[in-house]
């Protein structure tokens, strides 16, 4: 990867990145489907014209095709007796109609895609604790700024934080979000120096993030170490860690919606591709990482409740249970268009922080005078 240009290193690690979550997320609707007796018709990684087809001895098409931002699983009968023309409701397979399975069937088929990227995950953390090792715990300080927060509450390299405001942290990530949020407010720190424990108070300073005002005390972590684990233990602190990736970033967006946090850091397919270049060129286990962390992304995004989206069709079928009837087609089809239009109007929005971040925006405003 180091021998390519810079936007070929991009386009090939964004494919292989994007190609792996995709077809793991289908591959669970398409596990969950034949467990439950649904037929598929079609397996597709990509959208657009397909590359290559084949067809197996089930009769499920499967496709790869040009346009690498998704994929999709064809469910035989998914559209209903309603939507379908004679023409197709004569092809069905008696009992392997999606439509005809009961609700709790329909909505194990649409969670396996979601529950498959989180399992990702979870296997993808397992194995760098086995290979490459787990990140210790360390919340000791590498450096302190001058004159900084951290300077002038009394912080020096070496100083192992135990809490922040009585609430105990053991990673400098946790530092980080738990300061971020709290410029310009007092802090209460509880250190261990030189095996005494101390309370310190610092007042982070203010540092303006685009959009957003976050809090910064001046320090840096020092050097990580690594652990290799069995692979139970491995598996355990992968599912551990899979949970805690899940509780920041719900935490981060809560945070983008409160205004404590700006939504710059909201990014699409450009930023993906960008980060996906630049993590493949630190290694492989720097790649595998970012891969776990955005399957997790990519579990969370599916079970938003948007129709359209994996979480959109399973707030259907929660209705639908307990109405003991599904929702008139009418409310599901103003549901989807509703839906569909979030989903755009989230894609343009995310695509404008592509390229800003990539300066085109500003590029263009330069030319535009």
């Amino acid at each position: 990867m180091d021998l390519l240009p810079e936007p070929f290193r991009s386009i090939i690690a964004f494919i292989v990145v994007l190609g792996v979550l995709v077809f793991i997320h289908e591959l669970g609707h398409y596990l969950a489907a034949r467990w439950r007796g649904v037929h598929v018709e079609v397996f597709s990684i990509g959208f657009g014209r397909p590359l290559r087809q084949w067809t197996d001895r089930r009769g499920c098409e499967w496709r790869i095709s040009w346009l690498p931002l998704g994929g999709f699983v064809k469910l035989h009968g998914q559209e209903g007796p309603e939507d379908a023309t004679p023409e197709q409701r004569a092809r069905w397979r008696a009992g392997e109609t999606f439509h005809d399975k009961s609700v709790g069937d329909r909505a194990i088929v649409v969670a396996a895609g979601p529950i498959a990227n989180f399992l990702l995950a979870i296997v993808m953390f397992a194995g760098l604790y086995m290979t490459v090792g787990q990140p210790q715990p360390n919340a000791t300080i590498g450096t302190v700024v001058e004159n900084s927060a951290a300077a002038r509450a009394g912080l020096l390299p070496g100083d192992r934080i135990l809490s922040l405001d009585g609430m105990p942290v053991s990673r400098f990530e946790q530092i980080q979000a738990h300061i971020q949020p709290r410029a310009g407010q007092e802090v209460e720190i509880r250190i261990r120096r030189d095996g005494q424990e101390q309370a310190l108070r610092a007042t982070p300073d203010s540092r303006s993030a685009s959009e957003a005002t976050v809090g910064v005390l001046g320090i840096s972590g020092g050097a990580t170490e690594f652990r290799r684990m069995n692979p139970f233990s491995a598996l355990a602190a992968g599912a551990a860690q899979t949970w805690d990736v899940t509780v920041q970033t719900l935490a981060g967006l809560w945070q983008m919606i409160a205004g404590q946090r700006g939504t710059e850091e909201l990014g699409g397919p450009l930023r993906i591709a960008q980060i996906s270049g630049q993590v493949a060129q630190l290694g492989v286990a720097s790649l595998v990482s970012f891969m776990a962390i955005l399957s997790v992304n990519l579990a969370l995004i599916n079970l938003f409740p948007i129709p359209v989206l994996d979480g959109g069709h399973l707030l259907f079928y929660a209705a639908e249970a307990v109405r003991g009837r599904p929702l008139p087609p009418r409310a599901i089809e103003y549901g989807f268009r509703a839906g569909f239009a979030l989903l755009i109007a989230l894609f343009i929005f995310a695509t404008f922080n592509d390229l800003s971040s990539l300066g085109v925006v500003r590029w263009v405003s330069g030319l535009a005078g």
